[in-house]
């Protein structure tokens, strides 16, 4: 016999265009419960007459899938009427063999009528807002990445050799030289001295050696193109970043707190409070939020045997974040984060030193949150101290 927790609820199955609705309800004086299919558009509309359809049979509970972005719109029109639940579709994946989308829908409507859905995260509306932006901006220091590498290769293919003399070719010294070889204007001493800065004036001899290749009007096309997406680029990269600043003014005592651990600044802030929010009553414990980052050992044991601690994937843009922060502390001034790295590396390596202190890190955040207090660096001899007692 199946316990059902739930006499009302139902399951829904989300594609691009429609979505296909199971409703279970526990039928008086009968054993079997009944079924109730439909499907409906996507549109606002068909939203809509999706929320009338579920009312109208009384349905308390809503189980559904996070398929792409598909499920946010539903979320949104039925999120105030309903109990909503988001899971993970490899948590609740159907049995082999029964593949269908009306048998999909009824699969996640059994599930929820017996309460073993495993609920995902799903934060408020302006911590999803400020996740958005985020998550824009990480993809658009790639894509800026990705277009100065393509410029680079231009150059090298034209035998300029610019990168060899200047670091950062996209500097202002850098990009003056690049546009001077656009205009295809002729490189002389005087030239170099114009448009470049600092201590790069007295590498000229270098710049004239790097700077003659072979630039035909193809080579200062492409690298015209590359320079002009580039600027575009990072023009929209200060403007997401003004946005996300104007969106952490009312969670700026948290972002206070954030930066006094170290390795975690204003960015890196913005980021954990845009992947978990403030609310951590959503997470049981520190462990579980550790895990649903991906920085907990995993649990794989038969027979007695362990055969794998491989950590999960977890959330990858708080994963990502917080490591950079990890090897950032282990670079830093001493402190007890730094000295639990070196403890952990000495031991078990680089790699799983970096992602036990993103653990450590996590569960930080998730104490101070929790009891609405404040970092205590306990200083760099914490660990030997610790020892010696």
């Amino acid at each position: 016999m199946e316990d059902v927790l739930r006499s009302c609820c139902a399951g829904l199955d989300i594609h691009q265009k429609v979505i296909v609705a199971c409703i279970i309800r526990s039928a008086e004086g009968k054993k079997r419960p009944e079924k109730f299919f439909s499907s409906f558009d996507t549109t606002t509309r068909g939203l809509f007459d999706l929320s009338d359809w579920l009312t109208s049979y009384e349905v308390t509970h809503i189980s559904m899938e996070s398929t792409g972005v598909y499920w946010k719109c539903v979320w949104r029109i039925l999120q105030n009427h309903f109990e909503l639940q988001l899971a993970n579709p490899r948590h609740i994946k159907n049995i082999p063999g029964k593949k269908t989308d009306m048998k999909d829908a009824e699969w996640i409507a059994r599930l929820t009528r017996l309460g073993v859905v495993p609920t995902s995260f799903v934060p408020p509306e302006p911590i999803q807002e400020l996740r958005d932006l985020t998550r824009y901006r990480k993809h658009l220091v790639e894509d800026l990445n990705r277009e100065k590498n393509r410029g680079h290769m231009v150059l090298q293919n034209a035998g300029i050799k610019l990168a060899s003399v200047i670091k950062d070719i996209y500097g202002k010294s850098g990009r003056g030289l690049l546009y001077a070889l656009i205009k295809n204007e002729q490189i002389t001493e005087t030239l170099i001295l114009k448009c470049v800065y600092t201590t790069l004036r007295r590498k000229v001899p270098q710049l004239l050696e790097s700077l003659e290749g072979f630039m035909t009007p193809h080579y200062r096309k492409m690298l015209s193109l590359h320079l002009t997406q580039i600027e575009c680029l990072e023009k929209q990269l200060v403007e997401v970043e003004e946005t996300i600043n104007d969106s952490l003014v009312p969670y700026e005592e948290y972002v206070e707190r954030l930066e006094e651990i170290p390795g975690i600044n204003r960015r890196t802030a913005a980021v954990v409070l845009a992947e978990v929010g403030i609310d951590m009553s959503v997470f049981p414990s520190a462990g579980h939020l550790a895990s649903w980052a991906g920085a907990s050992p995993g649990n794989n044991q038969s027979a007695g045997k362990t055969r794998s601690k491989r950590v999960g994937k977890g959330n990858s843009y708080l994963k990502k974040v917080l490591a950079q922060g990890a090897l950032a502390v282990s670079q830093g001034k001493p402190n007890r984060i730094q000295a639990f790295f070196f403890r952990v590396r000495r031991n078990a390596g680089h790699k799983k030193s970096v992602v036990a202190t993103v653990h450590l890190l996590v569960r930080i955040i998730y104490r101070m949150f929790s009891d609405q207090s404040r970092y205590n660096e306990l200083g760099g001899s914490y660990y030997k101290i610790e020892r010696i007692l």
